[in-house]
This record gives C-alpha cells, sequence and structure tokens, in this order.
C-alpha cells in the first residue's frame, strides 16, 4: 500500500514538472514576474524593518528621523505596487499562453488520432477537456506558480530578516516544517483522487446536456424529457459531492496547517517575553520579531493552499498527457502519390474492429479498374462501410493487403492516398459556414466560383439555393441545420464533384434525397464516374443497376459478384433483395 503511494507521488512530481516545461519558452516574462514579486517579498520585509527603525526612534525620542521614516513608507507601497504589477502581468501572459499552447497542442493531436480512438471516447468528453481541464492544467502551471514565487519569496525573506534578528527563536519555526510537510502529503493524494472525479463528471454533463440537445425532436416525442432530466440530475449531482469532499479537504487542511503556525508563533512570543531575551532586544526588534513572524503566517497558510490548485492541475494534467501520448495514425509510407491510375485490388483482406467479438471482414477479395464502378450490397452490418472505410487507410487491415495502382496503401504518404479519393458519407457532415464554403472545403478552399457553381449545379444544389437570398452565400448553421437532409447530402456530393478525385467512394450517397432529386442526381453521377474509380453502397437497388459489377456481402463475406442481370439470372441472394424492394415474384 506504501509503495502504490510512493508510485502516485512519484508520477505526480512527473506530471507536474512535464507540465512546467511548457512554461519553458516563455522565460523572459517569466524572469519580469520573477522580479516583480522579489520586490513584493522585498517590500513585505522592508515593512518589518521600518516598523523596528520606527519603534525604535520613538522610544529614543529621536524624533528627526521621521522624515525618513515617512517617506520610506510611500517608497516602501511604491515598490510593492510595482512589484504587484509586474509579477501579476507576467504569470498571466505566461498563463495565457500556456492555455494556448495546450489547446492547440490537443486539437492538433485530435486532428492525427486513428478513428478507433474516437470510438473510445465520446465527443462531450474530448470538448471537457479542451475546456475544463485545460483551466485545472493552467492553475497548476501558472497560478499555483505565482503563488509559490509571490508567497515564497515572502517567506524567505521575513525568515531571513528573523534569523538576523534572533536565530535561536527562528529555529522554533523551522520545527513545525515536518508536520506540515505530513498533513499536505495526506491531503495531496485525496485532492488528486478527487479531482479525477470531477473531471469525469464534468465529462458526464457535457456529454448529457449534448445528446439531449442534439436529440431535442425524439426527446419530446418519445417522451424523454423526465428520463433526460433525472440523468443530467444524476451527473450534476455527483459533480456536486465530488467537489464538496474536495471544499471539505481544503477546509480541514487549511486551519490544520493554520494552527501549527499560530501555536508557534504563540510559543515564540512566550519565549520572547523572558527577561532574558528581551535583555537582549531592543523593543524595536522585539516587536518587529513577532510582526515578522505574525506576516509569516498568511503566506504560509496560502502555500499550502496551492496544493488544492496543483493536484486538480495534476489531476487533469494525467488526462491531457494520456491523450497526447496516444500513438498518431500510421504514416510510414514513403511513396508520394500525385496522380492515380484508379486500379484498385483487395486481396485476402480480413479485418476487425478493437474489442469486437468477431472478424467484421473475412477474406475478401476484388479488384476495380480504373474507370470501373463496382457496388457493394448487403444487409445492415455486413461489412460494407468497413471495407469502404480503408481505402482512406481510416484502419489499417492485420490480414490482407490492399493495393492501388499494384502498389500496397501502406507505401503512400497518408496526405497523398486521401488526397486521390473524394468521399460522400451517409451521415452527411457540415461545417458551420456558407454553403459556398462546405462545397470548397479544406484543400478545396482555393476553388474558383464558376468550378463550386458548376459542382453546385451537377449537385442539384442551386436548385434550392436559387430560392435563398443570399444563394450560395447562405449560412446554413451548426452541421447544417438550418437544411433538410436532402439538401445537406447533396451539398456533400458537390463537394466530392469539386474535389474531381480519380477514386470516389459513395456510401449511401442518395439515402436521403427524395426520388425526384435522385433521379437527377444518379443521371450527374453517371457523368462523374465515367472517368474515375467508384465504390458505391446502397441499399436502393435501383441506384446500382448501371454498375459494372456488384459484390453481395453477407457477415463481412463475398457470397456472390456480377452485373445487375447476371446476380438477376442467378436467382440467389441478389434476385432475392431486388424482388423484396420492388414486390417482384
Amino acid at each position: 500500500m506504501r509503495k502504490s503511494a510512493e508510485n502516485e507521488v512519484v508520477s505526480g512530481w512527473d506530471v507536474y514538472w512535464r507540465l512546467l516545461s511548457y512554461v519553458r519558452g516563455h522565460w523572459p516574462m517569466f524572469i519580469l514576474a520573477f522580479i516583480g514579486f522579489a520586490l513584493y517579498a522585498a517590500s513585505q520585509t522592508a515593512a518589518a524593518k521600518w516598523l523596528e527603525g520606527f519603534i525604535d526612534a520613538v522610544e529614543s525620542g529621536n524624533l528627526d528621523q521621521r522624515v525618513w521614516l515617512a517617506l520610506a513608507i510611500i517608497l516602501i507601497f511604491l515598490v510593492r505596487g510595482l512589484g504587484t504589477l509586474l509579477g501579476n502581468y507576467g504569470f498571466s501572459y505566461v498563463a495565457r499562453a500556456v492555455v494556448s499552447r495546450l489547446r492547440c497542442q490537443m486539437f492538433d493531436h485530435l486532428l492525427v488520432l486513428p478513428c478507433a480512438f474516437y470510438q473510445r471516447h465520446t465527443s462531450a468528453e474530448l470538448l471537457s477537456r479542451l475546456t475544463y481541464n485545460v483551466e485545472q492544467v493552467t492553475g497548476a502551471a501558472t497560478d499555483a506558480l505565482k503563488t509559490a514565487v509571490r508567497e515564497g519569496l515572502t517567506v524567505i525573506g521575513l525568515f531571513g530578516y528573523m534569523l538576523y534578528l534572533n536565530w535561536k527563536l527562528t529555529l522554533l519555526f523551522v520545527a513545525i516544517a515536518p508536520l506540515v510537510g505530513a498533513v499536505v502529503a495526506l491531503a495531496s493524494k485525496r485532492l488528486r483522487r478527487l479531482s479525477h472525479g470531477i473531471q469525469d463528471s464534468v465529462g458526464d454533463i457535457s456529454s448529457a446536456a449534448s445528446e439531449a440537445i442534439k436529440g431535442y425532436q425524439v426527446v419530446r416525442v418519445f417522451g424523454g424529457a423526465e428520463a433526460e432530466r433525472a440523468r443530467f440530475n444524476r451527473v450534476s449531482e455527483r459533480n456536486r459531492r465530488q467537489f464538496m469532499k474536495m471544499v471539505v479537504t481544503q477546509s480541514i487542511t487549511t486551519p490544520v496547517i493554520q494552527m501549527l503556525v499560530a501555536a508557534v508563533v504563540a510559543l515564540l512570543t512566550y519565549i520572547a517575553m523572558s527577561p532574558a531575551l528581551l535583555a537582549s532586544m531592543t523593543t524595536g526588534q522585539f516587536i518587529a520579531f513577532i510582526s515578522a513572524a505574525s506576516l509569516m503566517a498568511k503566506p504560509i497558510r496560502q502555500l499550502t493552499e496551492i496544493n488544492s490548485t496543483v493536484q486538480k492541475g495534476v489531476a487533469a494534467a494525467e488526462s491531457f498527457f494520456k491523450l497526447f501520448d496516444e500513438q498518431p495514425e500510421r504514416n510510414t509510407g514513403a511513396v508520394t502519390l500525385t496522380s492515380a491510375q484508379g486500379r484498385v485490388e483487395f486481396r485476402e483482406v480480413s479485418f476487425s474492429y478493437p474489442d469486437s467479438e468477431g472478424p467484421a471482414l473475412k477474406q475478401v477479395s476484388f479488384r476495380i479498374e480504373p474507370g470501373e464502378t463496382v457496388a457493394l450490397v448487403g444487409r445492415s452490418g455486413s461489412g460494407k462501410s468497413t471495407l469502404a472505410g480503408l481505402l482512406p487507410r481510416f484502419y489499417d487491415v492485420k490480414e490482407g493487403e490492399i493495393l492501388l495502382d499494384d502498389r500496397p496503401l501502406s507505401e503512400y504518404t497518408l496526405e497523398s492516398l486521401r488526397s486521390q479519393i473524394a468521399l460522400v458519407n451517409q451521415h452527411v457532415v457540415l461545417f458551420e459556414g456558407t454553403i459556398a464554403e462546405n462545397i470548397a472545403y479544406g484543400a478545396l478552399a482555393g476553388a474558383s466560383d464558376a468550378a463550386i457553381r458548376a459542382a453546385a449545379d451537377a449537385a442539384m444544389v442551386t436548385e434550392f439555393t436559387e430560392r435563398l437570398p443570399q444563394g450560395l452565400n447562405t449560412l446554413i448553421g451548426e452541421n447544417g441545420l438550418l437544411l433538410s437532409g436532402g439538401q445537406r447530402q447533396r451539398i456533400a456530393i458537390a463537394r466530392a464533384l469539386l474535389k474531381d478525385a480519380p477514386l470516389l467512394i459513395l456510401d449511401e450517397a442518395t439515402s436521403a434525397l427524395d426520388t425526384e432529386s435522385e433521379r437527377f442526381i444518379q443521371t450527374a453521377l453517371e457523368h462523374v464516374i465515367q472517368d474515375r474509380s467508384t465504390l458505391v453502397i446502397a441499399h436502393r437497388l435501383s441506384t446500382i443497376e448501371r454498375a459494372d459489377r456488384i459484390l453481395v456481402m453477407e457477415q463481412g463475406v463475398v457470397i456472390e459478384q456480377g452485373s445487375h442481370e447476371e446476380l438477376l439470372a442467378q436467382g440467389g441472394s441478389y434476385a432475392r433483395l431486388y424482388k423484396m424492394q420492388f414486390n417482384q415474384d
């Protein structure tokens, strides 16, 4: 038990030192802040020294020093104000720089993590790390450091002055150091554990709220408001309980340490007033000594309170660094693909998702020649979308091999490989902005207005944008909230058309279109797919009748393949699916 606690402390310090590495790039501002707080600490010690001089001057009747004593007060507070300004500005500058760097680094890393990572973590959890956790991390990296520097220098200054006045009495303060350390160590373990609980509960709150807000229509129609309310109240209550446990721990720790300091100050007062010690010190020195000892109580208390901030930050940093340590997508290819011919071959490909019970694909083999259209059909869960996701290397195959232009996909760089592929998903993703910006998205942002309009015309986007006041420049809201499902899908198709890639993947590309729009889109797609290799996934068999070859999949296996007419003539699974859809005997 003790060994595990020691390991936790060591790992905590390792995490904290790693966190402090983010401050290194801002040493000039950090040094400025350090100088500022050194001036602040010096003013505190100077105030105790001023009190000594004032009392000695009054006691000795040396009233001629009043001018210097008055000017000294102004100088002390001037130095204190300047030091506070420099210290606060410097540390605040570093704090926001660390926040920005951490968020940008996390976001950059999220963009290169493999698809399997996103299957293990919800979007609400990741957003919680970007918002709540990063602020906790910043508190540990800068706010706690600010308090440590300011109050630490103050304690050092006052302690040094007390040593100068009477070193024997000052050593009593050293006696409480082990007791304070024991209390802080005991509280640290519990604070960090509670911080983990609070961070998890914040992620649960974000997840519960996000799902209820996004699915508000389903919630209301199916009477789920009460269940969602109960769920949200449950995770909110868990967050409250975790937070209150932390408050109780802090509230107990601080008074205990304050009492230890107060006991030492009381003992100092008792001993210092003995006749032998009073004879060796002037009245001014005696009062200055007691004042310095009393002044140390506040910085010592604040130094112990930063423990909770540090522990919250360390707990948050652990979640950050755990994410940073996630391995990005494997991008070991060295060949840059500039213009693919479009020859695709699957050789005995088998694939299983992480933590899945069985394989999603089993020894799948087929070829797509340049300019050929191959369609995948089958029941839901038969492996069609999985197979399509392997081509852009969203997942890497463990068994078998996929070749493009007679080279394994792993030999190409990810960026160049994906630049040769256009994709239309079943679940369309749009971004906040205009319709034109969503068509010319990412690397397509430099496309001309004429090219954007041509793609929009081909995908029947202009059919509905002509009725909008701003046309293609109309803002569509979050994920195209202001558009219908069919309109959103047409924008996704226009995006793929604008890319004009030699490989085209259509995963239920027409599933959200009405019959009339689908007819127009099919006509447009027939022109588009003539010069490129196309992989089509469809439930509506009417949309793939003209495909060069149709693969019928079932439980991850290709059970039939051939043209539409050939498969109907075989009278197998495809023929049954076709008859079922069109009510034919």
